[in-house]
């Protein structure tokens, strides 16, 4: 050996690194267990459990990372140069969704009788998209798409026995010859984007009842989902449609997938701009009640945005958390120093208030879904809210959990780079931010009692913190429905989902977790980044909700 080249030492011992964060349940969190229960679902809770440890183990964090790296492909001829406009999918995204249908997060809940079916399916839905974001779409857009079917009886009858089907079936045959079915939807198009009045797409009536649509959308996502419910221009005014990717006959149908989209996260699932062309549809609901009828989806799938939000904030505080708890500095684990504990104390308040009202809501979607009318306003009206906030404070949290694990974080084989560039998503889709606060603003104008509905539930935790009570009285001064309105829209909303939180932690929190909330996010006792909340703090009482 040449003089000055034997190793002296060894250099590449591993030390002071976390293990990695598998083979455990992440359903073990007390925030879910607690709102699973007082939601009305505590009967899911042994099968929640069995989903969470399965989302916690080596081989679903396996397939998570390989359906983003190897991507969906478009295959829009075969070898012979027939029209296909098929998507092909990595083994490792198939694996997911087989597992999500079957454990019945797709259309499975609006079969089940019993009391708490929507708030177990939420439940589950929030622990098993933890693992992959991206496939929890066409998840999400199957159970959405069945009150809106609804719309139209005969339709539904055919159709949602195999949308509330625990099989997944994937590829394109004939829905009779299917074990179960996915169903997406197509309303942006290109030159009006969330104005879906300006759509071009349109829709003649046959003979036969059926009718053809000739046009294209924008952006719709699972292209190889089985039907789609789709805005076209009618007649009698924009309406709402149901379109086959096969026809009954087994022939498919004209759906040309012109380019699948560029994204900046949410890899693994493809997102396309299909075009129509003599293409067959059905009417869904009343002919110029498209916007109505096609909202019913819109309502449920911007549930699951703040659902997912909730459960990738969550994510992401769980592996800042395993970092700390693993990792030492400056002589003592990371947790226990003084600044990490603010931060992750903070983010711990964040994602709990985010949590709890996402199943808040899911609550009130499976009270209203079985007639109770007061559930069904606070639904209406708070699910914009819920959407705007918690999906906004997403991207800021995630960047701040990635940060609790400085370089590491930033590496790809963490998972937390695909985390964050998943965490924007949620705030564009099903209606951004300025729609949503649109929304909300169009609800106080033309459905008082969905406001009447919030109401209750803020003066439910009234004279229990004088911060809550104070910040209830500024937002109702606010709420004036005046001509500068949509100027202060965001502005009113926020303040809303701010107070309902605070409303809701006060009234079924720990004490520490709703006076570091209302102090912090109510009477502004706080900076503006997280970990600035305030000496006097309860840290201990904050520290003990981390997941585990």
């Amino acid at each position: 050996m040449t003089p000055g080249t034997r190793p002296t030492a060894v250099t590449h011992e591993v030390t002071n690194q976390p293990p990695p964060l598998t083979g455990h349940d992440v359903a073990d969190d007390p925030v879910l267990l607690e709102g699973v229960r007082r939601e009305g679902a505590e009967w899911y809770l042994d099968d929640l459990h069995r989903i969470g440890r399965r989302t916690g183990s080596e081989e679903v964090q396996r397939w998570a990372d390989e359906a983003n790296r190897y991507e969906p492909v478009l295959r829009t001829h075969d070898r012979w140069g027939h029209r296909v406009d098929e998507v092909d999918f990595h083994p490792a995204y198939h694996a997911l969704m087989d597992v999500a249908i079957g454990e019945g997060l797709g259309g499975s809940a609006w079969a089940d009788e019993r009391p708490g079916a929507h708030v177990a399916r939420a439940a589950g839905f929030m622990v098993w998209s933890s693992a992959e974001a991206g496939h929890g779409c066409p998840v999400s857009m199957t159970y959405a798409a069945v009150p809106a079917l609804r719309h139209s009886p005969e339709l539904a009858k055919e159709y949602e026995p195999l949308l509330t089907s625990r099989t997944y079936d994937p590829g394109l045959r004939a829905p009779a010859d299917k074990r179960g079915l996915l169903a997406g939807m197509g309303m942006t198009e290109k030159q009006g984007g969330t104005d879906v009045r300006a759509n071009t797409t349109t829709a003649v009536e046959q003979a036969d009842g059926s009718w053809r649509l000739r046009g294209h959308k924008w952006f719709t996502s699972a292209p190889m989902n089985d039907l789609f419910l789709v805005l076209a221009q009618a007649p009698g005014g924009l309406s709402c449609f149901l379109v086959p990717r096969v026809l009954p006959d087994g022939e498919r149908n004209t759906f040309r997938i012109q380019r699948l989209k560029d994204k900046l996260g949410n890899r693994s699932n493809a997102s396309s701009e299909p075009e129509f062309d003599d293409t067959v549809a059905w009417l869904v609901g009343t002919e110029g009640k498209g916007v109505r009828t096609i909202i019913e989806m819109v309502t449920m799938t911007r549930l699951d945005c703040l659902l997912g939000s909730a459960a990738g904030t969550r994510a992401a505080l769980a592996q800042a958390a395993h970092h700390a708890r693993h990792r030492t500095v400056f002589g003592a684990p990371l947790l226990q120093q003084p600044l990490m504990r603010n931060v992750l104390a903070d983010l711990g308040l964040e994602s709990e208030a985010a949590s709890t009202l996402a199943l808040r809501l899911a609550g009130a979607a499976d009270r209203a879904h079985r007639g109770d009318q007061r559930e069904r306003a606070f639904l209406r009206f708070v699910t914009a809210v819920g959407k705007y906030w918690v999906c906004k404070r997403q991207p800021a949290a995630v960047a701040e959990a990635l940060e609790c694990l400085g370089g590491n974080g930033y590496d790809e084989t963490s998972g937390m780079p695909r985390l964050y560039r998943e965490a924007p998503l949620n705030g564009i889709w099903e209606g951004s931010g300025n729609v949503n606060a649109l929304d909300m603003l169009r609800a106080l104008a033309r459905e008082p009692e969905s406001w009447d509905a919030y109401r209750a539930e803020v003066e439910a935790a009234a004279g229990a913190d004088r911060r809550l009570d104070a910040a209830w009285r500024g937002l109702r001064e606010e709420l004036v429905l005046t001509e500068d309105a949509p100027l202060r829209a965001r502005r009113v909303i926020e303040r809303a989902a701010l107070v309902l939180q605070g409303a809701l932690l006060v009234r079924h929190a720990p004490p520490a977790v709703a006076d570091a909330f209302c102090g912090s996010r109510l009477a502004g006792d706080g900076g503006l980044a997280f970990g600035t909340l305030p000496p006097a703090t309860d840290f201990t009482g904050l520290l003990e909700r981390l997941p585990a």
